[in-house]
């Protein structure tokens, strides 16, 4: 019996090819869509996690302001000092690196050629924190650092955009307004997983950057690599207590400045981009009830075209409930035909679209399961109502019909 029904189903899905595809497709974008936003979105969150990892569980980054209100708002509040990183490194144990540095956007000119990029002040911690290292030249001399030496260190895509195939060691270029000594090129490290190119930079001693470009001795941020042996959310909370020390905030009072480290700063940009799948896939998966509506209208249609069939068939001693099966059959293989292409399709798709943004092809078992699963309630639900009518029929009506 039910071989019989899938039989005479398929026979039915291939009299009417271009209309049975037709009907699928809902379906098969539905699926595809699903299945595509949602890995690309692993995707995102694995290379999130990766980038972020990749600076080390050892890292603490401490910014000026408290993370607060709708979206994370950060709250105005004054910078850090040199003191505060001087009162880093020699009150706090089990520090590898403290950097403090303050970044600004400039337009770098050199000859004929421009090119806006982001400028660094930073003492030499910072290339320890960050994980930059000098492919060419040198780093800065402890007197530059201390006397405000107008040099720098440029990445790779600056040395491109101003030099091209040139060697720039040597080479004023001019930063802002101030004349600055080429000495050194970083490794190239490439984009990170937000786009940002992390090669578009510059760096420069903090204290040229504050007294020639910034014109204040304030520092945005303060970064620490904690020891192996040290456990990073003792060091986090021994910050914290200096920072408020130093800062003034009375016991009991919210802290006007944040300290993180890289799991929670991983933790929280995960939280995100999952969100955001899932808004995704939830927007995706609307086109699935539309699919389901297309299939119901189309068994409907089937339904009144094959009238007198059914009607001969229930004539000669067909079941109302063998009817109503056959139908509802129809409808689920056409809803399983379509989860099983749009399946294909999604995999195919996010693949592609993960090969050329370079990130990780993370498949969800679940999700392509959960997908094809509701694919079938779909063509369940959505072909019952057609099943059910053809099932109710009145045999003579059903013969005479035109």
């Amino acid at each position: 019996m039910i071989w019989l029904t899938l039989s005479m189903a398929l026979r039915e899905i291939r009299r009417n090819a271009m209309r049975s595809f037709l009907t699928m497709l809902g379906i098969v974008i539905g699926v595809g869509a699903v299945i595509t936003m949602v890995t690309i979105g692993n995707g995102a969150s694995a290379q999130v996690r990766k980038e972020v990892s990749s600076l080390g569980e050892d890292l603490i980054m401490i910014r000026p302001g408290a993370d607060r209100g709708p979206g994370g708002v950060r709250e105005a509040a004054k910078s850090f000092e040199s003191d505060d990183v001087h009162a880093i490194r020699s009150e706090v144990p089990g520090l590898i690196a403290v950097t403090g540095s303050a970044s600004r956007s400039a337009t770098i000119v050199y000859g004929n050629a421009n090119w806006s990029s982001t400028v660094t002040g930073c003492d030499m911690d910072y290339l320890t924190v960050s994980g930059h290292t000098v492919a060419q030249g040198r780093t800065f001399l402890p007197t530059e650092l201390v006397s405000a030496t107008p040099v720098c260190i440029i990445g790779t895509t600056v040395q491109k955009e101003l030099f091209g195939v040139d060697d720039p060691l040597g080479l004023r270029i001019r930063v802002g307004t101030v004349s600055c000594q080429v000495v050194g090129v970083l490794a190239e490290k490439g984009e990170s997983s937000m786009g940002q190119d992390k090669d578009d930079t510059i760096l420069m001693p903090l204290a040229t950057f504050q007294r020639r470009l910034a014109g204040s001795t304030d520092i945005s941020s303060i970064q620490l690599k904690v020891a192996k042996n040290q456990s990073v959310n003792v060091v986090q909370s021994q910050v914290e207590a200096l920072l408020a020390e130093r800062r003034r905030i009375l016991p009991g009072k919210p802290n006007d400045f944040s300290v993180r480290n890289v799991q929670e700063i991983a933790s929280a940009m995960s939280s995100v981009t999952t969100t955001l799948t899932g808004l995704l896939g939830g927007i995706a998966g609307v086109s699935l009830l539309v699919g389901g509506i297309g299939i119901m209208n189309i068994m409907l249609v089937s339904v009144t075209e094959r009238t007198r069939e059914i009607g001969t068939r229930l004539a000669i001693g067909a079941l109302g409930s063998e009817v109503l099966l056959q139908f509802l059959v129809e409808a689920i293989m056409l809803s399983v035909l379509g989860g099983i292409i749009g399946i294909v399709t999604g995999l195919g798709a996010s693949y592609l679209v993960t090969s050329m943004m370079a990130m990780p092809f993370v498949v969800s078992a679940e999700i392509v399961l959960g997908a094809f699963a509701f694919s079938m309630v779909v063509g369940i639900a959505f072909g019952y109502l057609p099943a059910r009518q053809a099932a109710r029929l009145n045999p003579i009506e059903a013969l005479r019909h035109e």
